[in-house]
């Protein structure tokens, strides 16, 4: 089927979930996950495949092994591309996104070496102020301090603090995400991310490369 935008059966799912993260809420409601989250999220995918190519969705259960949060339920539903575009819906509403997330220190290496450098980082530097301009924001892991090596005075001691970066922007959940206008505007963001993507892949290597 056609994508035709979230219901807003979604957004109280999660708004519901993230109260009540049990697995009897989940039994309780596992259809409305199904229908109003699984499959419209698998739609939109479906409609970018040939623009972005395939995508990756997230499973919604938590890895709990090693971390002091049991609850056994993500509070939203993710997909993401080999190229490193990110669409999820929450209770908050809808977020894209792109860039490197979670990183590997060969990757994490390259990210730097490459800011470093006069050309790629002045090109990155350039990239992230029209993104910024379109009304994106930027968010990753930070260092608190600069990197080894690296001077004070570096033009883009900023940037190179990142241990991970990516730059993003939301909507709440307005009647608009319930229609088709939510393809659009996923696909005209990640569009306008594209030159972002294209640079880390080019000078970090795409997301799960070493």
């Amino acid at each position: 089927m056609a994508f035709s935008g979230f219901p807003q059966e979604a957004f109280a799912f999660y708004e519901a979930l993230a109260a009540d993260n049990s697995k009897s809420y989940w039994a309780a409601h596992k259809e409305t996950y199904e229908s109003a989250v699984r499959e419209p999220i698998q739609e939109l995918c479906a409609e970018l495949e040939a623009e972005f190519g395939p995508a990756k969705i997230f499973r919604p259960y938590r890895d709990v092994r090693f971390s002091a949060d049991k609850s056994p339920y993500k509070t939203q539903q993710g997909a993401h591309t080999s190229q490193g575009y990110y669409v999820a819906v929450d209770a908050d509403g809808l977020l894209v996104a792109a860039g490197l997330h979670g990183p590997s220190g060969e990757q994490l290496a390259r990210y730097r070496a490459a800011v470093d450098a006069d050309r790629p980082g002045a090109e990155l530097a350039a990239v992230l102020e029209t993104l910024r301009a379109d009304g994106f924001e930027l968010a990753g892991e930070r260092l608190k301090t600069r990197p080894r090596g690296v001077a004070a005075d570096h033009p883009r001691l900023d940037l190179l603090r990142y241990r991970s970066i990516y730059a993003h922007r939301g909507w709440p959940p307005d009647a608009w995400v319930s229609t088709p206008e939510a393809l659009d505007r996923v696909r005209t963001s990640w569009r306008a991310l594209r030159p972002f993507a294209d640079w880390c892949a080019a000078h970090a290597g795409a997301p799960g490369e070493q």
